[in-house]
């Protein structure tokens, strides 16, 4: 993505975009229906769709879904729980030793707030997430979006702001209710 952070819809670069979308589609979907025991057919579709080998000691529970797989940058040790979307074109990135609960969404792209750009332009900003964070079930973590080593952001919040270190974020649109 450009270095001001907005993409032209029917571009060559949101051309290739897509088709990597279809791309990683089709490898999730082929992902979500492996017996949940087949390690080997789980560990060869993970390779597929981040073009490399799961870092040492990192845990995904299928159901599994990207629409790039390519931007999202895992450390040794994260933990994944069942049914996450990672809309990674941006970029995500999990630091050691982060837990995601289930059902949580991490989403780096979005549209303009602007009608009459809406259809013609998409924004994007990168996700970071730091060591030992907790994510609960069912949070959204939205664009550019820093949450702080050992945060925790408890289940169902919508994260839309950064995260400071060491406190806890809860509600609808999550707020510091507690630092450490």
């Amino acid at each position: 993505m450009s270095s001001d952070r907005f993409m032209r819809i029917h571009s060559p670069e949101f051309q290739a975009m897509s088709e990597r979308v279809l791309r990683a589609t089709q490898l999730t979907s082929r992902l979500n229906v492996l017996p949940f025991e087949d390690e080997a057919g789980k560990a060869e579709l993970f390779e597929q769709i981040f073009a490399k080998p799961l870092p040492p000691r990192v845990t995904i529970y299928p159901p599994f879904y990207t629409d790039h797989g390519l931007n999202l940058d895992l450390a040794e040790r994260v933990f994944i729980n069942q049914n996450c979307t990672f809309l990674d074109y941006a970029g995500i990135r999990l630091g050691e030793r982060v837990m995601v609960g289930p059902n949580v969404m991490f989403i780096t792209l979005g549209h303009p707030v602007d009608p009459g750009e809406r259809r013609e332009w998409l924004t994007g900003a990168p996700i970071d997430v730091a060591e030992n964070v907790w994510i609960g079930a069912g949070a959204r973590i939205l664009p550019g979006v820093s949450i702080g080593r050992d945060a925790v952001i408890a289940a169902g919040s919508v994260v839309a702001d950064d995260v400071p270190p060491a406190s806890l974020v809860t509600g609808g649109k999550a707020t510091v209710r507690r630092r450490w």
